[in-house]
């Protein structure tokens, strides 16, 4: 999937959640330029959706200087909400075409803010079908939770 641009930062997103809700993480692998660097995290009591779009942020978030990315990810709900729903949701003032609150509606905002800093393609990948970067941020995702759960088991 490498593109050999350099100038293209490829980013692969996974969220985790044992449990819907329930302890989530999420991870993240970017690429730049034969660079790599691995970023993860996690929430004592979440949604995998959540974790999804945290997944996403959090790698944004470390980007310095607008960037021409690629990012990559096996959920639908954060490809097609950014790139097809999110106008739509704001033209509504965060609502669906129901007329309900937009689920999560604090983090699409934040990243629908991160979004404007940058060049995006945002594209899919089937989870769990042997993509060594969708595995790879998947591993990721699975140290977030490893990481709130050990911390609850020697809180204890």
């Amino acid at each position: 999937m490498s593109t050999g641009d350099s100038k293209i930062v490829e980013i692969y997103t996974d969220g985790a959640c044992k449990g819907n809700p329930g302890v989530g993480g999420w991870g993240a692998l970017l690429r730049y330029a034969g660079h790599e660097r691995e970023i993860f995290g996690g929430e004592r009591l979440t949604t995998n959706n959540r974790m999804e779009l945290l997944a996403a942020i959090r790698a944004l978030e470390t980007l310095k200087r607008p960037c021409t990315v690629h990012l990559y990810t096996d959920s639908q709900y954060v490809q097609k909400g950014i790139s097809q729903w999110i106008d739509s949701w704001r033209a509504r003032n965060w609502r669906t075409s129901g007329k309900k609150p937009v689920k999560n509606e604090d983090l699409w905002r934040l990243l629908d803010h991160l979004t404007q800093q940058h060049e995006i393609e945002w594209c899919w990948v089937r989870g769990h079908s042997g993509h060594s970067d969708n595995e790879r941020a998947d591993q990721l995702a699975n140290r977030g939770v490893e990481m709130i759960t050990s911390d609850d088991i020697s809180n204890n």
